[in-house]
């Protein structure tokens, strides 16, 4: 099963007991597939290999439990985080797949169009301030995060991060693993990492005020400071912050940019075929239908699973800070009017980044829909 969901690239495993079936689903760039449906009665059996591999109490089926599973599979090393929940009909059992094999991505592999790149390498490297990453779960904000610090890591530079989990290790990078259980949460451990004299920070995710607030003052005292937050777009971070209690002052005055991201799936290149954008896709995507007249679609073949995609690719929003947008954050503006000032100042939005994606063939119309609805 392992080796099936590698060589799909899946994310995660489910094991998912029902009424009179055991399904095995998995989530492949994203999507949720079905590769397996079982007979209900071996469940009991599976679920507790399962929590043998991870090192849980495979007689405690009332509580959720967590662990980690590693696993070779031929030459690939892979680290799973096992989380396990009660249902009616048994155990619902979730593997995390993290492929150590796979762990090294360059800013430059991540699909960001040539000027947002520029932009953000430019910022990476200022000596202090504030970087936020945002977007749902599962929009490659980890990844973007790792990708960043590997490319400003270097022996000059002291680089700690406080991570829940640490997803991939680094070398030269001190990271801290959060633990709410024992006490040692994000804005513990953030308290401690800067007696440790750093000089970039990266906090795994802005999860409440006291946190946000160790962030900020860290970042006006001369530390460079990466971190996450779950937000739409990138004009809604600002209001994450003022919600959670943050001054406007302080935001304005510690903020270098925030990067919004989602991700699309990427047209199988082995089955890709072209085909006429249709009137009422034009009519959804809000485009002209001249402007972007043919489109690319995978035919569905043996390598992607017959899906018609393969891997995926992200769609990405730069909102830098100026001194007008500065000014509206220290006023208390909403996130429209930020919004809506980042735009005259030159910023894509997710919505233009994903219609440039379509245009040069690397999604389809149904992906930009999927994915940018809500924007």
């Amino acid at each position: 099963m392992f080796a099936r969901a590698l060589d799909l690239d899946s994310s995660d495993i489910h094991f998912e007991p029902n009424e009179n079936h055991l399904d095995i689903r998995c989530r492949v760039d994203g999507i949720m597939t079905r590769i397996e449906r079982l007979p209900i009665k071996i469940h009991t059996a599976v679920a507790s290999r399962l929590k043998l591999m991870a090192k849980l109490d495979i007689g405690e089926k009332r509580l959720p439990q967590d662990g980690r599973i590693d696993y070779q599979i031929g030459s690939k090393h892979l680290d799973m985080r096992v989380s396990t929940l009660p249902g009616v009909h048994g155990e619902s059992i979730v593997l995390r797949i993290l492929d150590r094999s796979n762990t090294a991505v360059s800013l430059q592999a991540l699909g960001m169009p040539e000027n947002i790149l520029a932009q953000y390498q430019r910022i990476i490297t200022q000596p202090h301030g504030m970087v936020l990453i945002t977007g749902p779960t599962g929009s490659g904000k980890t990844t973007t995060l790792y990708a960043t610090l590997e490319k400003i890591s270097n022996e000059k530079q002291k680089i700690i991060t406080v991570e829940d989990p640490v997803e991939y290790q680094l070398d030269g990078i001190t990271q801290i693993q959060a633990n709410a259980s024992i006490g040692l949460s994000f804005a513990e451990g953030l308290r401690s990492i800067v007696r440790q004299d750093p000089d970039i920070l990266m906090i795994g995710e802005i999860r409440d005020h006291e946190t946000a607030e160790i962030a900020i003052e860290s970042a006006l005292t001369g530390h460079l400071v990466f971190s996450t937050l779950h937000t739409n777009d990138a004009a809604g971070a600002v209001t994450r912050l003022q919600d959670m209690g943050v001054e406007g002052y302080l935001i304005s005055s510690s903020l270098l940019a925030i990067l919004a991201q989602r991700l699309v799936r990427r047209v199988c290149t082995e089955c890709e075929d072209t085909r006429p954008l249709t009137e009422d896709e034009a009519s959804v995507l809000e485009i002209e239908q001249v402007s972007c007249p043919q489109v690319q679609y995978g035919k569905g073949c043996e390598r992607c699973g017959q899906t018609g995609y393969r891997g995926r690719v992200g769609l990405y929003e730069l909102l830098v800070m100026s001194d007008a947008i500065r000014h509206h954050i220290a006023t208390g503006a909403d996130a429209n009017i930020i919004r809506d000032e980042a735009v005259k100042e030159g910023m894509r939005t997710l919505r233009q980044d994903a219609l440039e994606k379509l245009k040069s063939g690397l999604t389809t119309p149904e992906e930009v829909v999927r994915v940018t609805r809500a924007l």
